[in-house]
């Protein structure tokens, strides 16, 4: 569950970037440019924060997880 959700973060902040980036001057000569860099600098380190957290997600995690889930669903049904 909380894989896709870091794979959704990033693909929203690909989307994002795609439709920023030809909207953004680079220039260092004026506010908007720092603003466009600094822009530019924090999408990055979102994505690669979602990055290293969706590559780094423990296994044990995700068997917790698995395991809570089929015990939930068996004392539903009890």
């Amino acid at each position: 569950m909380m894989r896709n959700r870091y794979l959704l973060c990033m693909l929203l902040t690909i989307l994002m970037l795609y439709y920023a980036l030809p909207h953004l001057s680079f220039s260092l000569e004026n506010k908007q440019g720092i603003f466009s860099l600094a822009w530019l600098g924090l999408s990055l380190l979102v994505f690669a924060g979602n990055l290293s957290a969706w590559l780094y997600t423990p296994k044990k995690y995700r068997a917790n997880q698995k395991i809570a889930e089929t015990t939930r669903k068996r004392a539903r049904s009890n």
